[in-house]
């Protein structure tokens, strides 16, 4: 059966939520997920629907006949005034004639005579910019005004609007979008607000947390954008680490002109990534042969659709990306929570996939500590050794050794936490707030985090016999070395920002 979405608008009055719930079982509709949540939005109800389509089209249109059906995301006009009321039967009422019949909602009221003599303050909404200046010339003919407000961006608004609020919010951040496409949108936040609040967590909190991910994003692009950066010598030509604003490390290996890439970062950052690293003289994106994906998060992979490279993955992490969910794959494939904050990180982030994907092995019979060895790759003169993880963080999730030179990728299962900046340390909590976790199987991570760990030890055994250590390059962080069994940053760390 067919599953339908609406979004209904209605007014805070006993039985409406009846109302629209008669008309939906009338037409043979049945109701699988229903949110409203007063506090949120007094006026808003989120309804999914099984039904045949000939009776979501009747259902949608009864919604729509008695104005129950939320059909426009346009900004609503807001004014707040001072109105000066003669003190005689009938003025209030008269007042709120002029109003009703402008089509207007009163947001707030506020009157006392005894306090403020004859001033009515009240706070007014009404659809289209045209409407409110009607009303405003209506009423500066027949009553003394205070402009207190006036505002046609929909920024005055408050909760007693909230989706609509909130959904030009979202356009600030993701630019101008079709109603259609920002009321799917706002469905699957509801959903996840919803599945939130039943665990417990403070609406408000979810809410902030999804703008305050878009926001970060978008201001540290452009002459924001920076890069933490580290290099390291080594026998073929150079390790780079770029640690970008947001987190999800871009690692350049190889000497000049031969570049291996291991992962790409978010899409938004590519081309202010690309100039940096050129201005800075820490490499050209232009000379990356190839491209290694450790996994399929936005951060790691969203930039790839901007190089002209080959990209090296697991046939899981393609699946993720293709799929746009990175709880595909894993014991936790139906959480909604997973979905759509892969929806939205996808699109604060310009999310940008590599376009040319040579796919690993799935097997091996050669182990690497708890991981099969899947393959081989070979770039810039260099070797690789491909793990496959456990699926611990994310399906398809692939480390990548270099022996030769004393490197470990590691993805996102073995950081250094203690390196990271108090703003990336933000940043990576908001995911943490919208998903809970940020690992779909957490004992399947632990027991990566430990093998991971012996692997660099077993390493940096035969490296220091040749003077030099194990580097692990994780997916966020500085680049370390183990030292009594803990991350410890190696190298120096330095600040590129954009030239002046």
């Amino acid at each position: 059966m067919p599953r339908y979405s609406f979004v209904a608008k209605m007014p805070d009055e006993p039985g409406m939520m009846h109302q629209a719930s008669d008309i939906v079982q009338r037409h043979h509709g049945n109701i699988e997920r229903v949110h409203y949540d007063r506090r949120i939005d007094a006026h808003t109800v989120f309804f999914e629907v099984l039904c045949p389509e000939a009776s979501y089209r009747a259902i949608e249109g009864e919604l729509r006949r008695i104005g129950f059906l939320q059909t426009s995301l346009a900004p609503l006009s807001f004014l707040k005034l001072h109105v000066y009321l003669a003190n005689r039967s009938g003025s209030l009422m008269g007042f709120l004639e002029r109003t009703t019949a402008a089509r207007a909602n009163i947001a707030y009221m506020d009157f006392d005579d005894r306090e403020h003599p004859e001033r009515l303050t009240v706070s007014l909404t009404l659809e289209g910019g045209a409407a409110i200046d009607d009303l405003l010339d209506d009423l500066k003919h027949r009553y003394r005004l205070e402009v207190l407000e006036y505002d046609t961006s929909g920024k005055s608004l408050d909760d007693t609007v909230f989706y609509l609020r909130f959904a030009q919010q979202l356009r600030e951040i993701i630019g101008e979008a079709e109603d259609e496409f920002l009321f799917r949108l706002l469905r699957d936040i509801n959903h996840i607000v919803q599945a939130l609040t039943n665990l417990g967590h403070d609406y408000r909190q979810v809410f902030e947390s999804i703008l305050l991910t878009g926001r970060t994003l978008r201001a540290t692009t452009g002459d924001a954008f920076y890069i933490d950066a580290q290099s390291h010598e080594l026998s073929h030509g150079s390790l780079v680490c770029a640690q970008l604003p947001c987190g999800g490390n871009v690692y350049l290996v190889g000497s000049h002109g031969r570049q291996v890439m291991v992962d790409t970062g978010f899409g938004i950052y590519a081309e202010d990534l690309r100039g940096l690293l050129r201005e800075s003289e820490l490499g050209d994106l232009g000379e990356v042969e190839k491209l290694l994906i450790t996994h399929g998060d936005a951060d790691h992979a969203g930039s790839g659709g901007f190089i002209e490279s080959e990209a090296v993955m697991h046939p899981g992490t393609l699946e993720v990306l293709n799929q746009a969910n990175r709880a595909y794959g894993s014991n936790i494939e139906g959480s909604i929570l997973e979905e759509v904050y892969t929806r939205l990180i996808n699109l604060f982030s310009d999310f940008r996939p590599p376009r040319y994907v040579i796919l690993l092995d799935e097997g091996g019979e050669q182990m690497e500590g708890p991981f099969q060895v899947i393959g081989r790759v070979g770039a810039a003169g260099l070797s690789f050794k491909a793990l496959k993880g456990l699926d611990g963080h994310v399906h398809g999730q692939t480390y990548y050794l270099c022996e030769e030179e004393g490197l470990l990728f590691t993805g996102d299962t073995l950081l250094n936490l203690s390196s990271f900046t108090p703003d990336r340390q933000r940043f990576s909590d908001l995911a943490k707030v919208l998903m809970t976790t940020v690992n779909v199987d957490s004992e399947a991570a632990a027991i990566e985090r430990k093998g991971l760990l012996e692997i660099a030890v077993r390493l940096d055994a035969r490296m220091r016999a040749q003077g030099r250590r194990c580097l692990v390059c994780g997916g966020h962080g500085a680049v370390s070395v183990v030292d009594d069994g803990r991350l410890r940053a190696y190298g120096q760390t330095v600040r590129f920002t954009k030239r002046a």
